[in-house]
């Protein structure tokens, strides 16, 4: 009765080797590269920040300019640094995970 083991036992028991196998590694990396400086914290936040900043100025500036030229009932200014802020906050997204992924 005991020696009967579920196809869903040995799929978590897998699972479970899995993310103990790489919090070792991460763990074991951690130890080899050593603590990371309050240098490398700062950099990646002004870098998320950066590229969240960039393309939202440059959206403004472009409808801005757009604005400036069309006479059109809608407000370029507003959709494109929507649009900016949209793609700034995937790109920051983008580089968050990558570095989380790496640790």
């Amino acid at each position: 009765m005991g020696e009967h083991r579920d196809h869903k036992d040995d799929e978590g028991a897998e699972d479970l080797i899995e993310v103990v196998g790489r919090k070792e590694a991460r763990k074991q990396r951690a130890r080899r590269e050593g603590r990371r400086g309050l240098a490398h914290g700062l950099g990646t936040f002004g870098m998320v920040g950066w590229s969240v900043a960039m393309p939202t100025i440059g959206g403004i500036a472009l409808g801005v300019w757009i604005d400036g030229r069309s006479g059109s009932p809608y407000s370029w200014t507003l959709m494109l640094m929507f649009l900016g802020l949209i793609l700034g906050l995937v790109n920051a997204w983008y580089w968050v995970s990558r570095e989380s992924d790496r640790d």
